[in-house]
């Protein structure tokens, strides 16, 4: 699948989501549906947004037991989304796990799997927080990499993480093990929540494969000129 810009619908209902992308009346996007949205409206959103044209990342984070996510997989496995994602933290057992609920079910319906990656650890968390909550005594940088390591030893396809680790995950893992990095901003937006961000035309500097913008999108003035603007700079 080729690079692409990822329009996080961050929307709590269906009627704000359509009303978004009723706006795109000649794109087709790749969206991110995400807790919010899908735990409100359930899958009928997501066969609304297929129906549409647009390609989907469907972030839920899972991380439980292994049998448990490999059930999880193949219930989600069946919605014909896009791309799909665990926590790394689950262990190589659960994201092969995950990887196997998702091809078996594929396969039983003659269709091409999802996307699989793995989260290393969220935009939200830095390294202080990450040794002081999480008690993990590595450096942030460490954890990444070991983490994208064994997505990669799981047969993942790739991870979510920052785009400042892209470089390092492509060196330790290979250039066509996917990188997706939220945390991206316009130099005009806040940074809201997110502590470990940078722009499109950064993020294509520093190799990432897809960008996951949302705010900076959704609630722009005119939301479709700002996504042909990050279009414009991450792609070209």
């Amino acid at each position: 699948m080729p690079k692409a810009v990822i329009v996080a619908l961050d929307f709590p209902n269906k009627q704000e989501t359509l009303a978004f992308l009723n706006q795109f009346t000649e794109e087709k996007l790749f969206v991110k549906v995400g807790m919010e949205l899908f735990y409100s409206e359930g899958p009928a959103i997501i066969r609304e947004i297929k129906s549409r044209g647009h390609h989907i990342f469907l972030d839920l984070k899972l991380h439980d037991i292994p049998n448990t996510v490999e059930k999880a997989m193949s219930v989600l496995a069946t919605l014909e989304v896009d791309m799909v994602n665990v926590h790394a933290a689950g262990t190589i057992d659960m994201m092969a796990a995950a990887l196997k609920g998702l091809t078996n079910q594929a396969a039983k319906q003659s269709k091409k799997r999802p996307l699989i990656i793995a989260v290393t650890q969220l935009t939200s968390t830095d390294e202080a927080r990450m040794q002081k909550d999480l008690l993990i005594s590595s450096s942030l940088e460490e954890t990444v990499k070991v983490y994208a390591q064994n997505a990669k030893t799981a047969g993942l396809d790739g991870v979510v993480c920052s785009p400042h680790e892209v470089q390092m995950i492509h060196e330790v893992c290979g250039a066509d093990f996917l990188t997706v990095t939220p945390g991206i901003r316009f130099l005009d937006n806040d940074k809201d929540d997110q502590v470990r961000v940078t722009t499109p035309e950064k993020a294509k500097q520093l190799g990432s494969d897809f960008i996951v913008v949302g705010r900076p999108i959704t609630k722009a003035k005119d939301p479709v000129l700002a996504y042909k603007n990050c279009q414009q700079a991450f792609l070209k």
